[in-house]
């Protein structure tokens, strides 16, 4: 017998247009809020941001079947999805308007198995150190109890954002 799943997301272009218009820490919590929608991977993957500080979020994801590899626990992309997110987002909490990020490299550690019998688990990120150029950010993944279920590190690069409606440099 098998199963299925439906999931919905709204048109990437609405946030796309936000982006760097506003201040990252402004732009997430918009996006926390619903005054903007989340990015399609999160109705993908089920999971939605919780928390927003500077230099700081939360993730969150209830596991299911759904989420599972052939051993019958979550899979290592699922893990490696969340926290990236989480890293990546600390990092453009941090950033004024006009810049953004994105990631150079993302290093996972897998502690704990994850099944639908964890329960919520959530990915923190914090910023680690940030420059000019570059930001490192850490994220952990939490069961219910703060139990440690992985950790990563991901280094991000800092770039200018094209202006809306500026024309592309020839």
């Amino acid at each position: 017998m098998g199963r299925s799943r439906t999931y919905e997301w709204e048109d990437p272009e609405v946030s796309a247009v936000r982006v760097g218009r506003v201040s990252g820490l402004d732009f997430l919590r918009e996006m926390a809020t619903g005054s903007i929608p989340g990015p399609p991977i999160g109705a993908v993957v089920d999971f939605s941001l919780t928390e927003v500080d500077h230099g700081r979020v939360v993730f969150s994801l209830i596991p299911g079947e759904e989420h599972y590899n052939t051993l019958g626990s979550m899979h290592g992309g699922v893990y490696a999805t969340l926290l990236d997110s989480a890293a990546g987002c600390a990092v453009h909490s941090t950033l004024p308007p006009g810049i953004g990020y994105t990631s150079l490299d993302l290093t996972v550690k897998f502690l704990r198995p994850v099944t639908v019998e964890t329960g919520v688990v959530r990915a923190v990120g914090s910023v680690v150190s940030s420059g000019r150029r570059t930001a490192l950010a850490q994220a952990q993944l939490l069961d219910q109890k703060d139990r440690l279920l992985a950790h990563a590190t991901s280094s991000c690069i800092l770039l200018p954002l094209p202006l809306p409606g500026a024309r592309a440099a020839r």
